[in-house]
């Protein structure tokens, strides 16, 4: 049914190798590393290797056994003989036939193979980084040396075990875990995902954040503008400690007057148009189309790798304006200093705001976007709207994660609902049209007719009953077991 043997190929003569003749054929020998090696010739002149393992091939298809000798081969061979007879009686599938072709492969060759299709998918290579740092962590951790070795058990002992970790940086770990077997399953290495059940953890959420109110705002754009030359300014030492009154250079005061510039634009940027910090730090002015009013994304620059076209409100438009002025178009638009949390924190504490509320929630630099959230929900922006400069795959992330309620104002809100008065009159319903017990003479004089019979002249809505020319709606009771219809001529109300 099927067989083994050594894989041949053929490869160039090595360039110190000589040709002999033995038995009528020729061979070549060289030497590598101080041991003689001989080969045949083919007629090419190239020189024929055999593989050092063995091939196994059932009914048409080769499978590399591993083994370097014809027995062990021969082993290989009749478990893979013994599985396609299973196949054949269906006590086995195709898919699960094909999958035991990869149990026993070493798993850090799979991370290689997915890895490298993370990269073919053009992943940022951050993300890439972590996956592959993260893999490998759960390999040495969990013992994962083969696919089989691949269990939900496993993996939810080490969740338990590793309890004090945020409940983030655990569903990170669960993430790249499912996402690495769902690649197994599509490319029939594995027969299912043993982790798609195991649920995210909720509720353990380690960082809050909240939105800034626009005083805060205020204040936090003011002090990041002023506060570098107002530091040089500052006497630190002496009885003068505290003034304003230290001797600085123009150059210096230049260069300074335009660092706070550029750090108030970089946190008005974020405010105003919701970009993440990668973004902007890789953003280059020629990717400013100030003429419209617009920032266009790369793909390779963006979370959702989509690329997407970022309305500038106007008075951004011109402060970038200014500040990008005569300069290179390959040149980034903000060069974000490495420490730009610390500035943040400190300008935060120039400003009098605290970095941490009374409810435990906090704020940095991604604050920031949840402001633009909160801002536009606050504005009375449509949540799809608000969704799409978000540039969030569900709303719900919109509403529910980056939108601070405390700052919407609900109260507000409660004004469009309509005044409700418990010492009203009460009144008796009324149960019909104002005119329904005129006479029927009294009825067409209202409606401007001078006979009963102009009553079919008048338009029939799409119930058969003639409108109501008073201004009102009237309400029309049929009568008999015939609908009233315009065309016959019957000496009866239009009631």
């Amino acid at each position: 049914m099927g067989t083994v043997y050594r894989k041949r190929s053929v490869k160039p003569l090595p360039p110190n190798a000589e040709i002999v003749t033995k038995n009528g054929e020729r061979f070549a020998r060289w030497k590598v590393k101080g041991k003689t090696r001989t080969a045949p010739l083919n007629d090419a002149g190239k020189i024929v290797v055999e593989s050092g393992t063995y091939t196994a091939k059932v009914k048409g298809k080769e499978y590399v056994t591993g083994c370097r000798t014809e027995t062990a081969a021969r082993k290989v061979l009749a478990d893979l003989e013994r599985r396609h007879e299973l196949v054949k009686v269906g006590l086995m599938t195709e898919a699960e036939s094909g999958a035991a072709d990869h149990l026993d492969t070493p798993i850090n060759d799979h991370f290689k193979a997915y890895v490298q299709s993370l990269r073919t998918k053009r992943v940022h290579p951050v993300r890439v980084k972590n996956t592959e740092n993260r893999l490998s962590r759960l390999a040495d951790e969990c013992g994962f040396k083969t696919l089989a070795d691949l269990t939900r058990e496993t993996f939810e002992t080490w969740l338990i075990e590793h309890d004090s970790m945020s409940g983030g940086n655990r569903n990170e770990f669960r993430q790249t875990l499912v996402g690495f077997a769902n690649w197994l399953a599509k490319s029939k290495r594995l027969i299912s995902n043993p982790f798609s059940d195991i649920p995210k953890i909720k509720g353990d959420k380690r960082r809050r954040r909240r939105s800034l109110t626009e005083a805060e705002l205020e204040k936090l754009l003011t002090v990041a503008r002023r506060r570098p030359l107002i530091e040089a300014l500052t006497i630190r030492r002496g009885p003068r400690k505290g003034e304003l009154a230290a001797k600085v250079a123009d150059d210096v005061r230049q260069r300074l007057d335009r660092q706070g510039l550029g750090r108030a634009l970089i946190y008005k940027t974020f405010l105003l148009t919701g970009l993440r910090k990668n973004e902007l730090a890789s953003l280059t002015i020629a990717q400013l189309d100030l003429d419209v009013g617009t920032v266009q994304l790369k793909p390779e620059q963006e979370k959702n790798r989509e690329g997407n076209t970022i309305p500038l409100r106007a008075d951004l438009v011109a402060d970038l304006t200014a500040w990008v002025a005569g300069r290179p178009p390959t040149e980034k638009v903000f060069k974000l200093p490495r420490g730009l949390l610390r500035i943040f924190d400190r300008d935060l504490k120039a400003a009098g705001i605290k970095k941490r509320d009374d409810r435990g929630r906090t704020l940095d630099i991604h604050a920031l976007r949840h402001s633009f959230s909160t801002l536009l929900s606050r504005g009375g922006v449509a949540p799809r709207t608000a969704q799409a400069a978000m540039r969030h795959s569900t709303i719900d992330l919109t509403m529910n994660t980056y939108t601070d309620p405390e700052l919407l104002a609900v109260r507000d809100a409660l004004d469009v609902l309509p005044g409700l008065s418990l010492d009203a009159p009460l009144d008796a319903p009324k149960t019909a049209h104002s005119c329904a017990k005129l006479p029927i003479r009294d009825k067409m004089e209202k409606a401007g007719r001078t006979s009963k019979w102009d009553a079919r002249e008048r338009p029939f809505d799409t119930k058969g009953s003639p409108q109501a020319t008073c201004g009102e709606p009237c309400k029309v009771e049929r009568r008999g077991v015939e609908p009233p219809t315009s065309a016959l001529r019957t000496q009866r109300s239009p009631n």
